[in-house]
């Protein structure tokens, strides 16, 4: 008899599904929460972020040996008058507008009735010009006398009713005050209990840093500390550099409006700084009503240009110049993730969440850097690129496109060198390919496109010049170079051609033979162009020619080096030290080296095992194979008889 059946694992396809289902409804239900609970969140978010405010504030008090509770209190006490102070000149301005409301309505309409006429009387010309053009002018034929428009009244109408008028009674004080301060006290009791909040923010900083370290991740104390203080001290300061500079905005578009005589220039100036919280557009928005207020002032155009110019140059100036400066290039967020994220919180939380869009966001992007569970936030709304230098290549090379892949490769050569292109961004992106090859994930014809779309990508590159350096990097690997080279248009040091023999720059002088991979040929391909820029002769040639049915047909013929590429070589590489051991006996002399582009070779650190393969040099790196090579070229300058050295510069 035959014994139980095996128990199978349960199938893992489902629990993909699951979790994603799973975080379908978590979000569902965030939404839900931040929707339904607006009236709590939104006072609270707006005490977290004053708190973020007013923390750099209370550490300079505290700098200056103040009590933590006095500091926090003279902040808060601080923002509150400033606040006060605020509302109550606004106040007043509302007053003066309201009192000389009709009078700027009765102006702006009329400026505008002035602007109809002008405008049709213009269109009634023009269509005149062109009836005169097309067609004679047809003759009307009237009759004398007033013509009747209209059906005619009859004499026996009824007259009129009489109106009505239906009053209501005289609301008694009561119904007065709740009438009038109902609209002011709520907005009253969510300041206080903003102002209330951050001031136990506050003073509970630390509490509150400590208990999130214990829901983040009391396991790594160092890590997780140091990723909320880094957060904490950034918002702080965007924040407040960011009120600074909205602020400053707002005088200059209030102190603009007082010079050209507007109304309500203090009200307008406050509204100009809240609302350039609004990503893009809130600047310009904030001009619509003083633009209607300077219609109304003066009789003719030329307030309403000078506004309009004001708070152009003005946005202009400081999203353009002042904010690059202060921010850096980037606030640290993708523009459309701004575009969005200010769709999702105005539809959320209204008005408010317009002005709260951007600090959300950037406090999510934050929280998305620093947790590595939140890190999908971070991909989705930061600025960063979603896929690394090496990814990015590598995508591209399977989609068959290299002229994306060759602008990146362009955009980066401006930081860096191609050497360091090859090494950091193209060797690492085939190295993806290869590994993906050897895995079974990548199909033969896929494979066979990523080689030939990098073949393609190294051969528009080929117009650069490899001595190119920028970065201090690559400066402090030129240290250890010979004297005997020349500088570069860009201060790096390169071989002089010169100072090489003549044998080291024909076109045969070092075979870069690449391995039995399908993506080794491009590897060999950037080596032998890398070798061409120094002055050295290189050629390409595939594995196929070096292969024992094909080594004997070999030509030799001033080949002074060999050096053999490998994308992935695991285990005993047997067939490799039979290589060696093939190409030694077509070239007896000359040095071989092998370089094996994943740096985790074992190879490389078994010394028995390189002697058994037998190759002169190793490398991991496209750099220090061009280094070798030249090291090797300028070694048997040295080594050549005087008479020929000499022959060679007469030469």
């Amino acid at each position: 008899m035959s014994g139980p059946p095996p128990v199978l694992p349960p199938p893992a396809g489902p629990i993909p599904d699951l979790r994603t289902l799973l975080a379908v409804v978590m979000g569902t239900v965030v939404v839900a929460t931040l929707y339904l609970a607006r009236e709590v969140l939104i006072p609270v978010t707006l005490a977290m972020l004053l708190s973020f405010v007013l923390a750099p504030i209370v550490d300079a008090l505290r700098r200056l040996h103040v009590g933590r509770t006095l500091a926090v209190l003279l902040a808060s006490f601080l923002a509150l008058s400033a606040v006060v102070v605020l509302s109550v000149v606004i106040g007043f301005q509302l007053a003066n507008l309201a009192d000389g409301f009709p009078r700027y309505a009765t102006a702006v309409e009329q400026k505008v009735d002035s602007a109809r006429t002008f405008a049709l009387r213009q269109l009634a010309g023009a269509f005149e010009n062109v009836g005169r053009v097309l067609g004679p002018r047809p003759v009307s034929v009237g009759t004398e006398g007033p013509s009747s428009v209209g059906p005619s009244i009859p004499s026996g109408e009824a007259p009129p009713p009489l109106p009505v008028e239906v009053r209501q009674p005289r609301p008694s004080p009561l119904e007065m005050a709740a009438r009038y301060l109902s609209p002011i006290l709520n907005p009253l009791a969510t300041a206080t209990i903003v102002f209330v909040v951050a001031v136990f923010v506050l003073l509970q900083r630390e509490d509150l840093r400590d208990r999130l370290i214990r829901l983040a991740g009391a396991t790594d104390l160092h890590r997780t500390t140091t990723a909320l203080d880094d957060a904490a001290r950034r918002l702080s300061r965007f924040f407040l550099f960011q009120l600074a500079l909205n602020t400053g905005f707002g005088v200059v578009i209030g102190f603009g409006l007082f010079v050209l005589g507007v109304p309500g220039w203090l009200l307008w100036g406050t509204l100009a700084g809240l609302m350039r919280y609004v990503p893009f557009v809130g600047g310009i928005l904030a001009a619509l009503f003083p633009l209607l207020l300077a219609a109304a002032v003066d009789p003719g155009w030329g307030t309403v240009l000078w506004t309009a110019a004001l708070f152009l140059v003005g946005e202009a100036f400081v999203g353009q110049v002042v904010e690059p400066v202060v921010f850096g290039h980037s606030t640290g967020l993708s523009p459309a993730s701004v575009i969005v994220a200010a769709i999702f919180w105005s539809w959320i939380w209204g008005p408010i969440g317009l002005i709260l869009a951007m600090p959300l966001t950037l406090c999510l992007v934050v929280l998305g850097r620093h947790v590595e569970r939140l890190e999908f936030l971070d991909v989705m709304l930061g600025d960063q690129p979603a896929l690394s230098p090496p990814e990015s290549f590598y995508q591209r090379m399977l989609a068959g496109d290299p002229d994306e892949a060759l602008d990146q490769a362009e955009l980066l050569l401006k930081e860096r060198s191609l050497c360091s292109y090859y090494d950091e961004v193209a060797l690492k992106g085939l190295q993806l390919a290869a590994i993906d090859a050897e895995r079974g994930v990548l199909p033969k014809e896929r494979l066979d496109r990523v080689g030939s779309a990098a073949l393609s990508v190294i051969a528009d590159l080929s117009k650069y010049d490899d001595a190119r350096r920028t970065d201090a990097t690559e400066k402090d690997t030129d240290k250890d170079t010979d004297p005997n080279q020349t500088p570069s248009r860009t201060g790096a040091s390169q071989p002089a051609k010169t100072a090489l023999p003549e044998a080291w720059q024909v076109e045969r002088a070092i075979l870069c033979v690449s391995g039995r991979g399908p993506l080794d040929q491009a590897a060999a391909a950037m080596l032998a162009q890398l070798l061409s820029n120094r002055g050295i002769g290189a050629l390409v040639l595939p594995h196929a020619a070096v292969a024992r049915e094909q080594v004997g047909s070999l030509d030799t013929a001033g080949v002074q080096m060999v050096c053999i590429s490998y994308l992935e070589i695991s285990g005993s590489p047997a067939h490799l030290r039979y290589l060696i051991r093939r190409l030694r006996g077509r070239l007896p002399g000359a040095p071989v080296l092998v370089g094996l582009w994943p740096a985790g070779e074992a190879v490389l650190s078994d010394t028995a095992m390189q002697a058994a393969i037998g190759a002169d040099v190793y490398t991991t790196s496209l750099r220090d194979a061009v280094e070798a090579c030249g090291r090797a070229a300028r070694k048997s300058a040295t080594a050549l008889p005087a008479s020929v050295s000499i022959a060679n510069q007469d030469a």
